[in-house]
């Protein structure tokens, strides 16, 4: 491990210019939620030594370290990992930007299915389509596309194709993993009778 990218002294809180730079360029690129794990081969530097460099990063972003100021994009941990993300504060600023004032929101239909999905996976759409009591295929093709959905193997029973959320749809959520999601479950119709279904997908 090279001495620029270490701690200045293993008894102090003071982390090395060169270092955190160093963090902040890798942190810059990656275009997915980076684990600790993989920071730290990049860095060349131990797991518990990269959380003290994203909490240093943290600090400093938000304004709080002495000297700095709150910049308009934050260190977001999600999906197991870490990246940058622009402030929620400033949504409108940055939609205004990347659609040009266009909305590419999902349908009713869309989010209706990605919720059932999401609280019933793995599942098979003709599980999803009985609880819509609606034809999904084109919807979950959609959802599929979009990279909110993907197979997740058959049913060995009936050899349904199944279907999972994807860590692109937990990022885009800002949480972990579909234990965080809020508890809806009971408001989706037939959400207990769906468990009952075995039909082809």
């Amino acid at each position: 491990m090279s001495e620029q990218n270490r701690m200045a002294d293993p008894q102090d809180d003071t982390i090395s210019e060169d270092l955190l730079a160093a963090a902040e360029a890798v942190l810059m690129i990656t275009e997915e939620p980076i684990s600790a794990a993989e920071l730290g081969v990049a860095l060349e530097i131990p797991e518990h030594q990269v959380i003290a460099v994203l909490d240093a990063l943290r600090l400093d972003i938000d304004g709080i370290t002495e000297g700095s100021r709150r910049r308009g994009y934050e260190l977001r941990e999600i999906a197991g990992g870490y990246r940058y993300y622009s402030r929620a504060d400033y949504a409108e600023q940055v939609s205004a930007f990347i659609l040009g004032g266009a909305t590419t929101r999902l349908s009713q239909a869309a989010l209706e299915t990605l919720a059932v999905i999401a609280y019933r996976q793995p599942v098979a759409r003709s599980q999803v389509a009985a609880i819509r009591g609606v034809n999904v295929d084109g919807v979950v093709r959609t959802l599929v596309h979009r990279g909110l959905v993907d197979t997740a193997g058959t049913d060995p029973l009936t050899g349904a194709t199944l279907y999972t959320t994807t860590a692109d749809l937990l990022e885009r959520l800002g949480i972990n993993s579909v234990q965080e999601l809020p508890q809806l479950s009971p408001h989706l119709p037939g959400i207990e009778a769906a468990g009952e279904l075995n039909g082809e997908g």
